[in-house]
């Protein structure tokens, strides 16, 4: 720890080469830093150097946690804010309360002071500010302190899990699917993996123009041996912040699995990414129904018609049932005004599903057709589409994230907002 009281000896710096030669990578999380100095600037941008933030997006910024305030009243939070700040140590926490009321529920938040204070330090620890480390100090320090939340044994997996299963097939669920994590890289800049679970007709290499050697079946195939390192030479990056586990899409095989033999693969990538998008099948088997039940969010993509009304239902309920205490399936209405059909109205649909509906986006056969045909997202092929909004709009709800960022959270009992307490 950075921050040394009476009760904590100081403790004697190991070699560089040895840190670097055991340590583990922090995952791909994006960090904002707000300095008031630019020497501080300087020696955060510096911690880039060391190996265990390799995979990390970081960039910086001025004005201490006012500048951050001002920032995020527009803008969503990334994983990580380092702040510093001059303030007295009585004036640190009302400055840390108006940056919790713009902040995103995951975000975390390690402040650099300039004040040794016990009673602070503990104070802001006690009400989930994440570390604080006193300067002047050493890029290691701060390169520890980020370790030790993302990267140690005991840290909480970063990563949320977010399934998309379409009603009925071709509703278009691998389609919302993908264009909702191109809106999650692009608006919130977090990094998002697309697991293209349908093995044999898989379109998500189709759809973002890749064709890579490897992908999940690899990832199945080697059973046991599957690890981190192997997950990263298997991901194809398909845009900035996007990458991919491919499905094979061959039919040289038969792809049947056991009910949990997904788990171990998504677990993995939870520690590593902060947003796993799952393109499941429209199918009906032990793991896609274990999948189901062990993920953080379900969205159910269905055209307005009673072919998928009856389904969206059955799968609902079926999920509600899987999942008691966890969020409800959520629910997208696609494909809406095509041309002769009568159609179910949204909200009747949404109605008889008992579910959330989340979005609905218009049938437009020009603009999904030449973005099919080109491997793009729609956003690449039109940017003022009205479809792009929704998709983001969907990516907000999924990743937790709020409508608007200026409006107030409850605050703890100690004075800090409760979003800044730290997980189990």
């Amino acid at each position: 720890m950075s921050f040394l009281t009476p009760e904590q000896p100081e403790k004697v710096e190991e070699p560089a080469a040895e840190i670097a030669s055991g340590a583990r990578l922090v995952p791909r999380i994006t960090i904002q830093a707000f300095c008031e100095h630019s020497q501080t600037a300087q020696l955060v941008e510096s911690a880039l150097h060391d190996r265990r933030m390799s995979k990390v997006a970081l960039t910086t910024h001025n004005g201490g946690i006012e500048g951050a305030v001002e920032t995020y009243k527009s803008n969503p939070t990334p994983n990580l804010i380092i702040v510093e700040t001059t303030l007295p140590p009585d004036q640190i926490p009302v400055a840390l309360t108006r940056l919790a009321e713009v902040c995103d529920a995951s975000t975390r938040v390690v402040v650099l002071g300039h004040v040794n204070d016990v009673l602070l330090y503990r104070e802001l620890i006690r009400s989930g500010i994440s570390e604080y480390i006193v300067l002047p100090a050493g890029a290691s320090e701060i390169v520890t302190a980020i370790t030790e939340l993302y990267a140690s044994e005991s840290a909480a997996p970063i990563g949320r899990t977010v399934g998309f299963v379409s009603a009925k097939g071709g509703a278009g669920g691998s389609t919302v699917a993908h264009n909702v994590a191109w809106a999650i890289a692009t608006t919130l800049r977090q990094d998002c993996l697309i697991v293209d679970m349908d093995l044999p007709f898989g379109t998500a290499g189709l759809n973002f123009n890749q064709d890579p050697p490897h992908g999940l079946a690899d990832a199945m195939l080697a059973s046991q041996k599957v690890d981190q390192t192997m997950l990263d030479r298997l991901m194809s990056k398909a845009a900035n912040h996007i990458n991919l586990l491919t499905a094979p899409a061959t039919l040289e095989r038969t792809w049947d699995f056991e009910e949990r033999d997904f788990e171990q693969i998504i677990e993995i990538c939870q520690k590593s990414v902060p947003v796993i998008i799952l393109d499941l099948p429209h199918a009906w088997n032990g793991w896609v129904r274990q999948t189901l039940a062990a993920i953080d969010e379900v969205v159910i993509v269905a055209e307005p018609d009673l072919a998928n009304l009856r389904n969206a239902k059955n799968l609902a309920d079926a999920i509600k049932a899987l999942r008691p205490t966890d969020s409800a399936p959520k629910l997208v209405i696609n494909k809406q005004g095509l041309p002769r059909r009568p159609e179910i109205g949204a909200g009747e649909f949404a109605s008889s599903v008992e579910c959330s509906l989340i979005g609905q986006i218009a049938f437009d056969a020009a603009l999904f057709g030449t973005a099919a045909n080109n491997g793009q997202m729609i956003a690449e092929v039109s940017a003022n589409s009205k479809a792009n909004e929704v998709f983001s709009a969907i990516g907000m709800q999924v990743t937790g994230r709020q409508v608007s960022h200026g409006a107030a959270r409850p605050a703890s009992l100690l004075g800090l907002p409760a979003l800044f307490r730290k997980r189990a």
